[in-house]
């Protein structure tokens, strides 16, 4: 089932910087951040405080962020995607399969990953960047345990 489709901003390596910013000028929430040391057993030494994700709440509406990935390129005007957010594996592939019909491109195949079972991102056919993501309950917590 779709929970929730919400804004997802990325920065260039600032998102630190930003997730100040926007609690000052927004008075959001911030209520999770997570840096890429967070999620990469050897991240490099200039990578371990960029925000692999951050979540805010604003009047009630999640809103996040992340640092782009330094190995893609970062460009101005592409860095809001649409987050569909879904409570189940099933859910989220199918909205990735009916998305990803004549994608420009899938930068992120569905998969796996240390928060979601089932997440990916592409750019549609018509140029709108989408990160499918399942939120399901309890995934990820042997993740997190190991790395306490």
């Amino acid at each position: 089932m779709l929970k929730a489709m919400e804004v997802y901003l990325v920065t260039n390596g600032n998102g630190l910087e930003a997730i100040e910013f926007y609690k000052n000028a927004l008075g959001a929430e911030v209520e999770q951040v997570n840096l890429f040391k967070d999620f990469l057993p050897d991240c490099p030494p200039e990578l371990e405080n960029f925000v692999m994700n951050a979540q805010f709440r604003l009047n009630g509406q999640r809103f996040m962020l992340s640092d782009n990935n330094p190995e893609m390129p970062y460009a101005v005007g592409d860095n809001i995607t649409v987050a569909l957010i879904t409570d189940d594996e099933a859910t989220a592939k199918d909205l990735f399969a009916k998305l990803s019909e004549d994608a420009k491109q899938i930068t992120m195949d569905l998969q796996a990953v240390p928060w979601s079972p089932a997440y990916g991102s592409l750019q549609d056919k018509f140029g709108i960047h989408w990160q499918v993501n399942a939120e399901v309950a309890g995934f990820g917590q042997e993740y997190y345990a190991d790395q306490n």
